[in-house]
């Protein structure tokens, strides 16, 4: 056995940065010192020191004092295209933007990329028909977006690397992103609060709210009841998952005690339910308010301008694009990334009706 060497401070800063450096958390230029002795908590002159070590290793490349350090471009295994599946949440996603410029920049990339023909929903959300669909559909790696809990789980164990775009993910050992609402979730409540509404509901697909509430659900839930605002099935009520359940969810909910508003989760729920509300007579912000959990290309077409919560989509194409680079090169990546969204008042809210403010 060979003598046993302790590495040094710096030794020890360098070999991490080197480490964070191979996952790709940085492109292009490097952190500055001040910066990253903030986050590790040490000296900057250690993490000075530690830069210039992997200066010397040509892992970076100094531009002189005051300029941050370049990346320099690494040599890296040569990629192999993939052929990638993109098992959907349902059919109506394949037309949103940000999946339409995922399946251009994968091809542009080399990839062969193809969405599958069934999506989760037409699966029935099924872990049993979900699995023998994957089974007989070869490919090199998979981009599930949307999944319940229970499949994701799944292709955690499945053999084939798996990209999880949104679903419930968290604990997982998979690659995945997701948007981060709860905050912006927090903003709406507060304004519809100052607004005067205490009767506030929330309606999403079945997966998000069983077999327990998701973390923006339960957001949803902790932001009311830290307005004092007393929760129950009222807010997330269960409507099943189809466009009739949806339906006659809403008629039920505006029977006896109507919402004074309405958040719904995805943007075609959205309209569904401001045109359902609008053919009885209920239109916002007069009568309910109405904020949509997702920003849609429509909604910039629309008077009044609607309540949403908005994020950047680039991120979420950049991921998965570098994601399947690096499965290609044989690298495993199963980093966990969220996008962070914020709250865009419209016009669809308002005082509550009969209340003035001020």
């Amino acid at each position: 056995m060979g003598e046993l060497r302790f590495l040094s401070k710096i030794e020890q800063v360098a070999a991490h940065l080197r480490a964070e450096l191979a996952g790709g958390r940085w492109e292009g230029a490097m952190a500055g010192r001040l910066e990253l002795a903030a986050e590790l908590g040490i000296n900057a002159k250690t993490v000075e020191e530690a830069l210039r070590l992997l200066e010397k290793e040509g892992v970076l490349v100094p531009q002189g004092a005051g300029r941050r350090r370049l990346i320099a471009a690494a040599k890296e295994p040569v990629s192999t295209a993939l052929k990638i599946r993109i098992l959907l949440y349902e059919r109506i996603d394949q037309g949103l933007p940000y999946q339409i410029d995922l399946l251009h920049r994968l091809r542009e990339e080399g990839h062969a990329v193809t969405i599958a023909e069934k999506s989760l929903h037409e699966l029935g959300m099924s872990v049993k028909q979900v699995a023998a669909f994957v089974k007989t559909h070869e490919a090199d790696a998979w981009v599930v977006h949307g999944g319940s809990r229970e499949i994701l789980e799944w292709f955690a164990k499945w053999r084939t690397p798996t990209f999880a775009e949104f679903g419930r993910w968290a604990g997982l050992p998979l690659a995945a992103l997701a948007v981060r609402k709860n905050p912006a979730m927090t903003a709406a409540l507060r304004r519809l609060h100052e607004l005067g509404h205490r009767r506030i509901v929330l309606l999403v697909r079945e997966e998000r709210r069983k077999p327990y509430p998701a973390t923006f659900e339960q957001a949803f839930l902790d932001g009311l009841k830290e307005l004092g605002i007393t929760t129950g099935p009222y807010n997330l009520p269960d409507w099943g998952d189809d466009i009739e359940g949806f339906h006659r969810c809403l008629d039920s909910l505006f029977l006896h005690t109507p919402p004074t508003a309405l958040i719904l989760s995805e943007a075609h729920l959205f309209i569904a339910a401001e045109q359902h509300l609008a053919r009885r007579g209920i239109v916002s912000p007069r009568d309910v308010s109405l904020v949509c959990g997702d920003p849609d290309i429509a909604f910039s077409w629309c008077q009044p301008a609607v309540s949403h919560i908005r994020w950047d989509s680039r991120p979420i194409v950049s991921r998965v694009v570098r994601w399947a680079g690096r499965v290609s090169r044989g690298v495993e990546d199963r980093r966990q990334r969220y996008v962070k969204a914020e709250f865009v008042e419209g016009g669809t809210i308002g005082p509550v009706a009969g209340r003035r403010l001020g």
